[in-house]
């Protein structure tokens, strides 16, 4: 199991990558794996401005649906067109090509709230 240092983590098992002022927003190869097979990612925040912890989408798999949760607030800028065509990047490359969406943080974002691989590696081995 991939814990990239680079990123930032919550308990909901989403990531959180900033570059510069743009974020890239994604959910763990912990929760790709315990998901399952991904069939379709469904963004309906496009253009939004939502806080921390506000859905922003679902994902779906065989058998369920599970909400998307914002790690800091912010503006959601752009999701992922590829996903419409290839959900299953999720699963092959949650960090990297199966990014969900990219937002702008809101001024205040707390990320130091936020998990480190050690304290997210730490939580999921609980």
């Amino acid at each position: 199991m991939n814990f990239p240092e680079n990123v930032k983590y919550t308990k909901e098992h989403e990531w959180i990558r900033l570059e510069g002022d743009v974020a890239y927003v994604g959910i763990t190869d912990y929760a790709q794996e315990q998901l399952g097979d991904i069939v379709f990612v469904d963004i309906q925040a496009e253009g939004e401005t939502l806080a921390a912890d506000e859905v922003f989408g679902t994902i779906e798999v065989v058998k369920t649906i599970s909400d998307l949760f914002l790690p800091v607030g912010g503006e959601i800028l752009e999701q992922n067109e590829a996903l419409a065509d290839q959900p299953e990047l999720v699963n092959k490359d949650p960090y990297g090509e199966g990014w969900l969406i990219k937002m702008k943080p809101d001024a205040d974002a707390d990320f130091d709230s936020l998990l480190d691989a050690a304290a997210y590696k730490a939580l999921i081995n609980d």
